[in-house]
């Protein structure tokens, strides 16, 4: 059956009166400017035992570029005239999409007509089946340019056939007025994706990599939805273990458990190594996980170290300049390892840690308290929420704060101070009850709508693990958590070898052999993460994502660059072209492509709906393959009668791959 799990486009608002069989242009200018929210219905690809499909979210998004709504708008006046007394028919309209071999009976598909005839039947209307509802929705279509023909299939089914005049006018309309014109615009001014978050004096180990990539991916998505303000928060874990959590420097006398674990031992540890402070810096320290893996094994082992560590924190917490600069030390030497990573990744993050939020805590329990939330419980401050049987543990038996704590603080700090619209927390799936729980609670004290889907609102981001060829997490021979730059220089190694080895290189610069391993390189390890649906855990493979075969980043951007090569060779300027030529798409292979390159904005607002950025990776690799194995195969370019035409879809389709690039963070190649 044709179209089943599409998308299905819900309607905000609707006709209340039927119009006349023959609409008026008023009517369909009426219909045109509506939006409709998207309820997104698309079976997700196979999950792990371990994990669940990710939870439909329904977001109000103004699309007009995208193909499907302005289908649905037209449908919508023909099911008003078939129907007039059925109120509040959503049109059901579906892209019929099948890969590269194309639809033999239609581009996009109504699927309303059985579900009018389960209303309908047993009522005097005249209508027979679904068969004949089908028929009338077609017959009351208004006229339209968009559409060349409709047929009838099956038990109703209204098939599209697009018009292949008006699928060139729609791609050349995007290379005169540019790609973002067919952005969507989500209806908020302020964002923030909180992603990555390693903790300090712990290098970043591949599992950061999903959290780092994904998280910057949804960044762009949102800023490429015209979100004016996209914030990408880096909430570090600076102030120690999880386990507990207390007010923070400045304050004197308190619990000193919160520092224990992690910075008392290692300042301690830092005063060891360097009696001369002067002498510390992130070349002397060397390797930052060994550093903290001895200073660990000091604290464990020697009762002595470990009394010192103690009264460390408590000389840290009463502001003492040492101990403070030492801490500093430690911080500063994290943040350098950390924007090795981020700078290989092209990611740009900017810093809150907890300790930001720690003066904040207790004001925020202290209204939660007022608002009858706080519940005492075994010496513990807690919090109940609908439908979980444990509480949430705002305050400890020993008056120590914890990670919810923390967690409670910054997001009130993120709704009242930086009057954010939408959070999206970008964690491993292992974290989502915590932060179900965490939005409850904002929520049964009002400072979250009820309604989940209401601005302000979060949202919680869950990914799978990065799993080795044995099953197991992702680690070393030695068994050793993978350092993230270690891997990412690596897969640079890899690509630079295979570089060195073509016969088109040997005349390359050392900077554009730099420059290329890097741009497939590091493109490889995001794009074999983004493909994957986010919920799902995969396999970490070198062999796997460097192949030039197959859904990989090098395989796409070897396309691109073939691209790129097609125009130059041309010897003809792409830009005078686009002034005075126009497309044509007379061969099924173009207009193959045409209309996919079209689809690119339906596509792009199914991803950002469920911020789902593998729905953009599997329009990405549909595109190369249509290009590669259909039109570049079968449609002559360059010296050939169609070529302007043909040049002008090869401009298309690379201003189209470039922009699925840069949304997934992949540095475009031009040459290979």
């Amino acid at each position: 059956m044709l179209g089943l799990g599409c998308l299905n486009l819900n309607r905000l608002s609707h006709f209340h009166s039927p119009p006349s069989l023959q609409p008026s242009r008023s009517d369909l200018l009426k219909v045109a400017s509506r939006r409709f929210a998207l309820a997104v219905t698309k079976t997700q690809s196979p999950l792990t035992s371990k994990t669940q499909s990710p939870p439909t979210l329904s977001i109000d998004i103004d699309n007009p570029a995208s193909v499907k709504r302005q289908l649905a708008q037209i449908f919508e006046v023909s099911l008003k005239a078939t129907v007039p007394d059925e109120e509040d028919v959503v049109p059901l309209v579906d892209a019929c999409t099948a890969k590269t071999g194309g639809v033999k009976f239609g581009d996009y598909q109504c699927n309303n007509a059985m579900g009018i005839w389960s209303k309908l039947k047993g009522k005097e209307t005249g209508f027979r089946g679904p068969p004949s509802i089908g028929q009338a929705i077609i017959n009351n279509l208004p006229p339209s340019e968009m559409i060349d023909s409709c047929s009838l299939a099956g038990p109703g089914f209204v098939n599209v056939v697009l018009s292949k005049n008006w699928i060139a006018q729609g791609v050349q309309r995007m290379l005169s007025d540019g790609i973002d014109t067919w952005a969507p615009r989500l209806p908020i001014r302020r964002a923030m994706v909180d992603f990555s978050s390693p903790n300090i004096a712990k290098e970043m180990h591949v599992g950061h990599l999903r959290s780092t990539i994904i998280g910057d991916t949804l960044a762009r998505m949102l800023e490429f939805s015209r979100v004016e303000l996209v914030t990408r928060r880096n909430h570090v874990g600076d102030w120690g273990t999880q386990e507990s959590s207390h007010f923070g420097i400045g304050t004197i006398g308190l619990k000193v458990d919160a520092f224990v674990l992690q910075f008392g031992m290692l300042i301690e540890y830092l005063f060891e190594k360097f009696p001369n402070q002067e002498n510390v810096s992130e070349t002397a320290i060397g390797d930052l996980q060994a550093f903290y893996k001895a200073s660990k094994l000091r604290f464990d082992d020697d009762p002595e170290f470990k009394l010192r560590a103690q009264q460390a924190v408590i000389l840290l917490q009463s502001g003492n300049p040492r101990y403070r600069k030492a801490w500093e030390q430690i911080c500063d030497i994290s943040r350098a390892e950390f924007d090795k990573v981020y700078q290989r990744l092209g990611v740009q993050l900017e810093e809150m840690g907890e300790s930001f939020y720690n003066p904040y805590i207790p004001g925020v329990i202290e209204q939660l308290d007022k608002l009858g939330l706080v519940e005492d419980s075994d010496g513990a401050r807690v919090i109940y929420v609908e439908g979980v049987n444990i509480p949430l543990i705002a305050v400890k038996r020993d008056g120590g704060y914890n990670y919810f704590s923390t967690d409670l603080a910054s997001l009130w700090y993120r709704l009242n101070k930086e009057k954010l619209e939408w959070i999206v927390y970008v964690t491993d799936i292992g974290q989502q009850q915590h932060f179900d729980m965490l939005f409850k609670a904002f929520r049964r004290a009002g400072w979250l709508p009820r309604n989940e889907n209401a601005y302000p609102k979060c949202t919680h981001i869950g990914f799978g693990l990065v799993l080795g060829d044995d099953g197991k997490r992702f680690r070393s021979r030695s068994s050793e958590v993978v350092r993230l730059v270690d891997l990412l220089d690596e897969a640079k190694r890899r690509c630079k070898t295979a570089l060195l080895e073509r016969d088109t290189t040997s005349d390359w610069s050392e900077e554009e052999i730099e420059k290329t391993s890097e741009a497939i390189g590091y493109g490889a390890v995001k794009y074999a993460d983004l493909k994957i649906n986010r919920l799902t855990n995969y396999t970490f493979n070198f062999d796997q994502m460097l192949s030039d075969k197959g859904n990989t980043a090098v395989y796409l951007l070897y396309a691109h660059a073939r691209i790129c090569s097609i125009i130059r060779k041309s010897g003809k300027d792409i830009e005078e072209i686009k002034k005075n030529g126009y497309i044509v798409l007379d061969h099924e292979d173009e207009r193959l492509l045409g209309l996919h390159l079209l689809q690119f904005p339906e596509v792009f607002e199914e991803a950002c709906s469920n911020l789902l950025p593998s729905v953009l990776c599997d329009y990405l690799y549909t595109l190369a393959e249509i290009f590669t194995k259909k039109f570049y195969s079968n449609c002559q370019v360059v010296g050939s009668p169609e070529e302007s035409s043909r040049l002008l879809l090869c401009e298309a389709t690379a201003i189209v791959m470039r922009k699925c690039f840069y949304l997934l963070g992949i540095e475009p190649v031009y040459k290979l």
